[in-house]
């Protein structure tokens, strides 16, 4: 029976793909800055730790108390939407240190095991922002862009290893916290941008373009996880899978 380790488990994506794995008989370590077991069903594979990816010494104790883990799932991000003129920098940097550095540090600490075991996989969830620019979303579409080119280096680096490293690009999703946790860190809204935001709202609600559920994701990791011919790249969702077609095709 494989291990699989997600960071950010408590709502969205990473619960959803937590508890898809549990469902396909892996065992699933769940980690959360806050642990709460009620938000996952009880079960015999299943393991909730504390980790907050911005605190070394929390990483270093989930690393040690979850032990060998073939699959390892970078989900946990923080959600930014505001002009960058409004944007103060340490919130920025605090978006950086989340989505970015969080995801970054995470993979340094298990690394050694999936490479003296010779296998494992890698998958960071990131967004399909970075496939299709929107505005007032800079800062963010920055945080993850990062990790998009961090992956594809860090594939070809691990590949003698016989480590796999996968991108997930979910896209806009109405059953997660994005906009919730984005509006509590994003500063003040410079009125010279309420017009741009107001006609992107509208233009959100107006759409009937499909939006990506959390189960979309969850399918997605699980592909990037036990497909070892699947593409570097997978958009998760319709919207997704559009706006990556449109990219390659520009």
């Amino acid at each position: 029976m494989k291990t699989i380790l997600i960071t950010g488990c408590s709502s969205g994506f990473g619960l959803e793909t937590a508890r898809y794995f549990l469902d396909r008989d892996w065992r699933v370590i769940a980690t959360m800055r806050t642990p709460r077991q009620d938000v996952l069903p009880h079960s015999d594979h299943l393991r909730v730790l504390a980790l907050d990816v911005t605190d070394p010494d929390s990483i270093r104790r989930a690393v040690q108390e979850a032990g060998p883990v073939d699959v390892l799932v970078n989900n946990a991000g923080i959600g930014m939407l505001n002009a960058l003129e409004g944007t103060p920098m340490e919130v920025t940097r605090a978006v950086f240190e989340t989505n970015t550095f969080g995801t970054m540090a995470t993979i340094q600490a298990f690394l050694p095991q999936f490479r003296q075991r010779g296998s494992g996989v890698i998958v960071n969830v990131t967004s399909s922002v970075t496939v299709k620019s929107l505005p007032l979303l800079s800062v963010y579409t920055a945080s993850k862009s990062a990790v998009n080119a961090f992956t594809e280096s860090l594939a070809l680096e691990l590949e003698p290893f016989g480590i796999h490293v996968r991108l997930v690009l979910p896209g806009r999703s109405p059953e997660t916290r994005f906009g919730e946790n984005a509006n509590s860190r994003r500063g003040e809204f410079p009125d010279a941008y309420a017009a741009l935001a107001q006609s992107i709202f509208d233009r959100w609600q107006a759409s009937t373009e499909t939006l990506t559920s959390p189960r979309d994701v969850a399918e997605a990791v699980w592909r990037a996880a036990t497909d070892p011919s699947c593409p570097i790249r997978l958009p998760a969702g319709a919207d997704a899978v559009k706006w990556a077609q449109e990219a390659q095709n520009a």
